[in-house]
């Protein structure tokens, strides 16, 4: 079930490797295909149906690749879009944000986890979220 290209191993907004790289092929062995697939080829998971999406446990939210801290439970919010929403993560540069032309004309922006480059969400703007930051 592969939905795209192997992700680059380089951060765009910096030019520099992540500071995470990993093997996808190895990756590809532990992890659940979809996993994989949404991680490393940027693949969508059918909305309202990850383990993630209703899911009201306190804690810290991990990147299933490469273990990085990303969300905290205090910034998750329930969006309605199927996929579990976070407002903020847990430092600025946790996460690196990404202009997403794979659906054009419509332009996107893409969460990326900054330590090993995963492919994590899209980010949803002026959708009128009850949360600080309107995304």
């Amino acid at each position: 079930m592969e939905t795209g290209q192997p992700l680059p191993k380089i951060n765009p907004e910096n030019g520099k490797p992540f500071p995470v790289q990993l093997d996808d092929q190895k990756l590809a062995e532990t992890l659940d295909p979809l996993s994989f697939d949404v991680l490393r080829r940027a693949g969508t998971e059918v909305a309202f149906t990850g383990k993630y999406y209703e899911s009201e446990t306190i804690g810290v939210y991990r990147c299933k690749a490469c273990n990085a801290e990303l969300f905290r439970s205090e910034t998750k919010f329930h969006s309605g879009c199927g996929w579990p929403s976070f407002y903020a993560p847990t430092e600025k540069d946790a996460v690196i944000l990404l202009e997403d032309r794979s659906l054009a004309p419509r332009i996107r922006t893409e969460v990326r986890c900054a330590s090993c480059g995963s492919h994590l969400g899209h980010v949803f703007e002026g959708e009128g979220y009850a949360v600080p930051t309107d995304q």
